[in-house]
């Protein structure tokens, strides 16, 4: 069982790109409301799927430089990060069986 954790441009890099198990990024805001609606649902599928997937937040409010640099232009972005490179990425609100199927392709 894995709980979501905070990360910010500051600890990203370390965080996110250096874990030896895949990350899955969720790009949020406060103010968006989609984001709200996909928030959940990411943090079951890492419940669920703690053992081989972390779920970290990123509020693109406070760190626009990571956001930026990863080029998330639309909230919510997911952003799956394998051996610190990024291995899938799905924009828009998506359903709790639609991304584990989504992440079960690039996991394997």
């Amino acid at each position: 069982m894995s709980e979501p954790f905070a990360v910010e441009d500051a600890t990203f890099e370390e965080s996110v790109l250096g874990s030896e198990t895949p990350v899955l990024v969720d790009f949020w805001a406060p103010w968006c409301g989609p984001c709200k609606l996909v928030s959940p649902i990411v943090e079951a599928i890492g419940r669920e799927q703690g053992e081989r997937l972390k779920i970290a937040k990123l509020n693109i409010d406070e760190s626009t430089g990571t956001a930026q640099r990863y080029m998330v232009f639309s909230i919510p972005t997911l952003i799956l990060y394998r051996g610190g490179a990024e291995a899938g990425r799905w924009v828009g609100f998506q359903r709790k069986d639609d991304l584990e199927r989504k992440l079960s392709a690039v996991l394997g």
